[in-house]
């Protein structure tokens, strides 16, 4: 059962995150953004198969000039939407994608403005800040979003103070094992644990930590669901597979999506999802979150207090508090 897309609006980005591969401008600097002509199509095919959810993701989603259009179609077939960005170009963005992004999230990598920079490679830290401010003045609550790393996981308990401050939820992202970076040591995530038990406006998908102490996702008993309940698709309008981070094939979008995922070629990418020798020890959240999205294994039931914890905090708490405004 698919259940959420990974829309890759553009590979384009604005910043040079050190745990990132889109910090290789030079790599993405000429391709192209995903245009709405095909947004509009694969996603009014995807949503007349049950997908629910829409990450319009990148590089920096808000680089792409057709963004708020295609926050404003998705949302038009009640598909749930969610953007991750630093937030650079949002007070630009920011009445127009008012009350059109269920799920926003600002990029925060450090409470220290110099490490949260030189992490960034470029200033951002005060256009967080900015951008929660004028979020905020429209009614809007993103979250912020913390990528942890072995150099800044002690600076949790700042970063949580900060959130505080702010009034917003924290989400905890734990880095993953890609693009040369190696992870989170058992340290860190004993320290991360250990910090968020007993905060409700604190955000870690348990899971993920159980997942990562258990070495990954293993081939012989794979976890991963990457195939199967996610779509993920390019600026350039072809589908990846199996995911993304460890893409080997790329399906151009020439015929409608549902015969594309009958044929044999799709077939096999979906049957051997998690069985590929590169997903062994795997941890990368962006197919781990669908993957534990029903409670059919020990890790996907971990995960289910803090998923209604998230729930409970966006929609009864943050909707409380815009009915006082």
């Amino acid at each position: 059962m698919k259940i959420l897309c990974n829309y890759y609006v553009t590979y384009r980005c604005n910043a040079y995150c050190e745990f990132c591969e889109f910090a290789a401008h030079g790599k993405f600097k000429e391709f192209p953004h995903a245009s709405l002509e095909y947004f509009k199509r694969n996603v009014s095919e995807l949503a007349k198969l049950g997908v629910k959810f829409i990450d319009l993701t990148g590089g920096e989603p808000l680089l792409n000039p057709q963004i708020v259009e295609m926050t404003e179609f998705a949302r038009s077939l009640k598909m749930q939407t969610s953007i991750t960005t630093n937030t650079l170009l949002y007070p630009k963005y920011a009445e127009k994608l008012a009350c059109k992004v269920n799920l926003l999230h600002f990029s925060l990598d450090s409470p220290d403005a110099a490490e949260h920079n030189k992490i960034r490679g470029v200033d951002t830290f005060n256009s967080v800040l900015q951008s929660v401010e004028i979020a905020k003045s429209l009614g809007e609550f993103p979250d912020i979003l913390f990528t942890v790393t072995n150099e800044t996981y002690n600076k949790l308990p700042q970063m949580y103070e900060l959130t505080r401050k702010l009034d917003l939820l924290l989400i905890v992202n734990p880095v993953f094992s890609y693009f040369g970076n190696p992870g989170l040591s058992l340290e860190a995530l004993d320290f991360i644990e250990d910090f968020v038990k007993g905060k409700s406006d604190i955000y870690l998908n348990q899971a993920f930590v159980d997942l990562r102490r258990a070495g990954g996702n293993h081939i012989n008993a794979p976890l991963c669901k990457a195939v199967s309940r996610t779509v993920v698709i390019s600026p350039d309008n072809k589908l990846i597979l199996p995911c993304y981070h460890f893409k080997q094939k790329e399906i151009p979008i020439d015929k409608p999506l549902a015969e594309i995922f009958k044929t044999e070629e799709y077939l096999y990418y979906e049957k051997n999802e998690g069985r590929f020798d590169f997903c062994e020890g795997c941890t990368v959240n962006c197919y781990f979150e669908p993957s534990f999205a029903f409670p059919t294994n020990k890790l996907a039931i971990k995960s289910l207090p803090s998923k209604v914890k998230y729930g409970y905090v966006k929609l009864v708490k943050q909707k409380f508090k815009k009915l006082l405004r």
